[in-house]
């Protein structure tokens, strides 16, 4: 009764009910009891079916109050006949993509205390080598040989640092889509040589050659500082897992479909159990230098899939590991 509905409809029964009594009573008092009668078990019948409405209304209201409020199970299924059929179904519907959105936040915050956890610790690291080089720095007897190779060693993790936060930031970006690529039409050659100047020095100083073959002609279309970066990363990998006296070679081409980029070292290639986390952020794998942050390839290969393009690394059939990146020139 608190329904006003409910109570708009009672009366309106009620109202129908006492001027068909009335009516029955001015024909005969038979007809007019017989009316009042026939009020009397509809307005029961009325309001005995709304109960049971309004008790399977409520019956529902709980069991989703119990759902908003952490209860795993539920069983919707027992009021999916008459009337309520279609709101079952909606509320179904609706049950399974909150699930399914809060499956995904839980494992969104999981990856991400993991990630927060590892940038923490690839921060500390170098931190805690500055300071540590700065007390000794401080001593006042220190020779300068040993105070040189200590202001060398702040460099180069000031440098590491640098870097990590730069790749970090760039992944963010990507991450949240607000990496401002422009594409346009480069060559691979310039492309390759862009990847490669930076790593020049370290690979005359550790000995390795660069093997360059490069299709004369061949364009791709892609953002060139940002692709160089992801280019520049894979070659670095491999320069750093070649042993002196080795060989990175980089061969480009380019056809109807896409232009391909394959690099090949003369190392030691993945082992079986790293192969498959390559590409995985802050995995360090098994051969990883000390200096190995588990960055570089994941940012490649996130900069190659914004540029609608693959990346795929395996071991070549020749010894050493193969990088192939495929950018495509459109997507399906």
């Amino acid at each position: 009764m608190r329904n006003a509905a409910f109570r708009r409809e009672l009366l309106a029964y009620l109202a129908a009910g006492a001027v068909f009594t009335a009516a029955g009573f001015a024909v005969a008092p038979g007809a007019g009891l017989l009316a009042l009668g026939m009020t009397a078990v509809f307005c029961a019948a009325a309001t005995a079916f709304a109960g049971r409405r309004y008790a399977r209304v409520a019956r529902l209201a709980e069991e989703l109050d119990g759902i908003l409020h952490g209860r795993e199970s539920y069983d919707l299924d027992r009021f999916s006949e008459g009337e309520l059929s279609i709101l079952h179904s909606e509320l179904s519907k609706l049950l399974v993509t909150l699930r399914s959105q809060a499956e995904a936040l839980s494992g969104e915050r999981t990856r991400l205390a993991a990630s927060m956890a590892d940038i923490s610790h690839q921060l500390k690291t170098p931190l805690t080598s500055v300071n540590l080089a700065l007390s000794m720095l401080s001593e006042p007897e220190l020779p300068d040989g040993r105070r040189l190779e200590l202001t060398r060693d702040i460099s180069v993790q000031l440098q590491r640092l640098e870097w990590l936060v730069e790749a970090l930031l760039k992944l963010s970006k990507l991450d949240a889509g607000t990496a401002n690529l422009a594409p346009r039409r480069v060559s691979l050659t310039s492309l390759v040589d862009a990847a490669a100047a930076p790593l020049l020095i370290a690979m005359e100083l550790r000995g390795v050659e660069l093997a360059r073959r490069v299709e004369p002609g061949a364009q791709v279309n892609v953002d060139p500082a940002w692709m160089a970066e992801a280019v520049g990363n894979i070659l670095k990998n491999c320069v750093e897992h070649t042993p002196a006296g080795g060989r990175v070679t980089v061969e480009g081409r380019e056809n109807a479909v896409c232009a391909e980029l394959v690099i090949t070292d003369t190392g030691a290639g993945f082992t079986p159990e790293d192969l498959p986390h390559i590409f995985e952020r802050f995995y360090r794998g098994k051969n990883a230098g000390p200096q190995s942050v588990g960055i570089g390839l994941a940012l490649a290969r996130q900069v190659i899939r914004s540029s609608g393009g693959a990346v795929k690394a395996e071991n070549s059939p020749d010894g050493g590991a193969r990088f192939t990146v495929k950018l495509y020139k459109s997507t399906v």
